[in-house]
């Protein structure tokens, strides 16, 4: 396959335009779509992850998208990920989960203003409001994010700056289009476009990775950015748009299905419940995330009629992606290098692929 996207060694028009669009879905979701791409890239023949017509990522789909348009491969990516590789940097929880000192500081330094000012407002307006009325002031001083979106930033700085690489949309070569949300309009922004390819790369991907409640909005020009999954789930239409007539998709971002949790030994009862808070929220986010792809998927079959689009996606009964912690003492034990092409559920508008049609695609 020739290289593709906007560089020197365009691909000639007889050749399929290939896009890869990547959802989000955290660190969990980060290494599963890895997986995938390292057994596509094994199965199929022809097929150069480094040199597609278009990529498309969101939050942690951004990231691996940002890493394939800058020549790292598959396998660089997932030794990365089980050691430290000579040259590299290692995918290490502390990128991810470094707590945000910044936001902390912020918000202890205003609550003793804040209750102060609650306190005033309910003394001099006891008519009309109550002390604990008063007191919603004080929510005011919560953290916009637990963690720090910096390291994520310095991390991809770092990588974007050796071996020929580049931090610069507008030097790769390749069509790549990072999508985040602008917090105070809700609408979408398409990093790496005319008009807002100036942003460094690593910049832009520590936006569309901004989910609120865990990392503060990014600032950039003024503006502030959140996660790109919150308009949509893969901003697939993104690289249809664009003319992709191939588009891999991979998601993450599956509810799980406890039906066969008791017999797997996974759970004793076969209810989330019992894992509290975080695993309800989970499954709450994950399901209005994939119902949300479903529609849009769907869509696509009027929409794009020309083009053909095939999903990757876990299985609703693989709990190893529910309930794994990706980062415990070591978290080569708990990964697998890549996921198994069987092992993916594959679904297609408007035909259903298989290995053997993606081949023929190429």
């Amino acid at each position: 396959m020739e290289p593709s996207g906007n560089g020197p060694g365009s691909t000639p028009k007889s050749s399929p335009k290939i896009g890869l669009a990547l959802a989000g879905g955290g660190p969990e979701g980060a290494i599963y779509e890895i997986g995938a791409l390292r057994a596509l890239d094994e199965a199929v023949d022809g097929l150069d992850l480094n040199h597609l017509f278009v990529y498309v990522g969101v939050s942690a789909g951004a990231f691996i998208c940002a890493n394939l348009a800058n020549d790292l491969t598959t396998a660089q990516m997932c030794r990365a990920i089980v050691s430290t590789e000579p040259g590299e940097h290692p995918f290490v929880p502390e990128t991810f989960l470094t707590p945000s000192f910044r936001e902390i500081l912020r918000s202890g330094q205003a609550a003793p203003r804040l209750l102060v000012q609650s306190i005033w407002d309910w003394l001099t307006h006891m008519r009309d409001l109550t002390l604990v009325e008063s007191l919603t002031r004080l929510s005011q001083a919560l953290p916009s994010g637990v963690f720090a979106n910096q390291p994520i930033r310095e991390y991809l700085e770092k990588i974007y700056n050796i071996k020929g690489r580049t931090d610069d949309f507008r030097k790769l070569g390749k069509t790549l289009v990072v999508v985040a949300a602008d917090l105070d309009s809700g609408q979408a922004v398409r990093f790496g476009e005319p008009g807002l390819d100036h942003i460094p790369i690593s910049q832009a991907v520590a936006a569309s990775s901004a989910l609120p409640g865990l990392y503060p909005p990014v600032e950039i020009d003024g503006r502030h950015y959140v996660d790109g999954v919150l308009l949509k789930t893969l901003h697939a239409s993104v690289a249809l748009e664009k003319g992709a007539d191939l588009l891999i998709c991979i998601n993450p971002i599956v509810p799980v299905d406890t039906v066969r949790t008791v017999e797997t030994g996974f759970l004793r009862r076969g209810q989330l419940l019992d894992h509290g808070l975080p695993s309800v929220l989970s499954q709450t986010f994950r399901t209005l995330i994939h119902s949300r792809l479903e529609v849009g998927m769907a869509a696509y079959e009027t929409r794009f009629k020309d083009a053909d689009v095939v999903l990757f996606e876990p299985h609703r009964d693989d709990y190893l992606m529910f309930f794994t912690n990706i980062f415990p003492n070591t978290i080569s034990l708990t990964v697998p290098v890549a996921v198994p092409l069987t092992s993916i559920p594959c679904a297609s508008f408007p035909i259903r692929f298989r290995t053997t049609r993606l081949l023929k695609m190429i």
